[in-house]
Parts: C-alpha cells; structure tokens; sequence
C-alpha cells in the first residue's frame, strides 16, 4: 500500500478511515487541497509555500486522484475534507469537552456553522468571521489574540481554498501554544446544508464537484477549467512514491 507521495515536493497522506482517531490526536496543519487550487499552485507562490509546510496533506481531489491512476499507475484513497469532518464529528461527539474555534467567511454562515456545532453537545466554541485578506502581506493580530485567550482543542478554517492554507500557516507560526487546525473549507456548509446537500454515496463515486457545479455554475465553471491544468502537471512531473 502506498503511504505517502510527494508531488511538486508536497508529502501526500494516503490514509484509510479506520486510522483517523490517531491523527486527531496530532497537533499541526492539516490541508485538503482541491483540485482549482492545486492545479494553481505554480502561480501562486504563497499557497503552494503554505500547502509545502503543511503537517498532514490529504487527497481531497478525486480529480487528482484519477490522473494519479490513469498516468502514473498510483492508487492512493481520495479523503475529501467533507469525509474528513465527518469522523472529526463523530468523534468530538464522544468528546465535549474539547474546546471548538471556527474561522468563517461571514455572519449567516457562522451562525450556521456554530448552531450545527453545538447540536453535536460541544459547549466551549468559539467563532470568528474573517476580513477580506490580502495573501501577500496576511496579518490578523486580532485573531491570533483571541485564539491564544481561547486556547482552543481543534481550529477549523471555513473560508476558501487557497486562502485558507495561507491563514492556517500564518496562525500555526503565531500561536503561543500548538493546536489541531482544520483547512477544510466549505465542507462543514455540506452538513449545515448551507451548499449543494453532498453525501456519503456522493462523496464516494466523485461526484461532489458536479452537484457543486448544478448548484452554482457561473462560480463552478471557471474553477474546474482552471482544474485542467492538472493533467500535463501530473502527466510531466516525478512523483515518489513512498511505500
């Protein structure tokens, strides 16, 4: 079984569910990198740094996933940022006393998002609802202050990709005591039903990206053009594997 591949010098985990309870144990920065977003990693430096000195890296794109299979005969589990929290939920169920820090793009979403939290039993969250940020020069004192006083178990990026690798470095450097934290995107918005209603069946077949699309094509259209580029990216590129 393959355990790890490095791709553009970025260390893929090829993790099966059954193992997660071991990695939520684990303080660090854990990324589901999307396929837009990784097909972009060449142009936007900042991202690509963040996803490089990231602790966990996981096969969100099931896209990646299959040129992986078709070009390079590496067959590795696509783990979407939607299943990944779906476990994180089970377990935090059987663990309120953990202490909860949501980062979300706005107000209606982070009302969402706290509401669904805290039906799962977990009483200490906190929420924080993102500026715009500018990537090359990324700086939030204010909430790096408010993470530090909150001490937080797990931190969950809600906003998008791209960005929210960036933010989650940039907390990780800054934080005076290590933390979990969670760039998995708009994923919990599947679980709030805030976005397109995606499932287990859904997630499993690679599906996701095209409910996404029915739901908001002029937003969705773009993103997956640009996705494209991941095929001579996989095709023309080494990629180790680590067995």
């Amino acid at each position: 079984m393959v355990n790890k591949i490095i791709f553009k010098k970025i260390k893929f985990n090829n993790i099966l569910f059954t193992n997660i309870e071991k990695y939520l144990l684990k303080k660090g920065l854990f990324v589901f990198p999307a396929g837009p977003a990784l097909a972009n990693i060449e142009k936007s430096i900042k991202y690509y740094k963040s996803i490089k000195s990231a602790d966990f890296v996981f096969f969100d794109s099931g896209f990646f996933v299959l040129l992986l299979r078709i070009f390079k005969n590496i067959r590795v589990y696509k783990f979407s940022g939607y299943k990944f929290l779906g476990l994180f939920f089970k377990y935090i169920k059987k663990n309120k006393n953990k202490k909860v820090f949501c980062i979300d793009p706005n107000i209606r979403f982070s009302k969402s998002n706290i509401k669904f939290i805290k039906k799962l039993g977990i009483k200490k969250i906190q929420n924080y609802v993102a500026p715009k940020y500018n990537l090359d020069k990324l700086s939030d004192k204010k909430l790096i202050k408010l993470i530090n006083i909150f001490k937080p178990n797990y931190l969950i990026i809600n906003i998008g990709g791209g960005t929210q690798e960036v933010l989650g470095l940039y907390i990780k450097k800054n934080l005076k005591k290590k933390t979990t934290i969670f760039c998995t995107g708009a994923a919990i918005s599947f679980y709030t039903r805030d976005q397109a209603p995606i499932n287990d069946l859904i997630d499993k077949y690679y599906l996701g990206w095209l409910l996404r699309f029915l739901f908001n094509p002029f937003v969705f259209f773009k993103k997956y053009i640009i996705a494209l580029r991941l095929i001579p990216m996989v095709m023309f590129n080494k990629i180790k594997v680590i067995r």
